[in-house]
């Protein structure tokens, strides 16, 4: 797999689904990592952030984070305008 690539949530969860048959079947951790061509400390980390998650629920988790990302940027710049607007209020210019 390439470095970087990116898994959609549907993804990440089949992964993790795939990997979890695995080990109950037998496999260590690494063996099952290695067959869905990811390393552990991914899976661990996915495993950590989608532990549990339908498929549906994970895709919804990420649109939810995107969405903060995009309203804390918002609010970011609409508090640099304000403090802009105040300063020049102020004659602080």
């Amino acid at each position: 797999m390439a470095r970087g690539k990116k898994h959609t949530p549907e993804q990440v969860v089949n992964l993790l689904r795939q990997i979890e048959v695995a080990v109950a079947n037998g496999k260590t951790t690494a063996v099952a990592c290695k067959e869905a061509e990811i390393t552990e400390q991914t899976y661990y980390r996915w495993r950590k952030e989608y532990g549990g998650l339908q498929v549906d629920q994970a895709r919804r988790l990420k649109d939810l984070e995107q969405e903060n990302t995009k309203l804390k940027r918002l609010v970011a710049n609409l508090s640099l305008d304000n403090l802009v607007l105040k300063d020049i209020a102020s004659g602080n210019f």
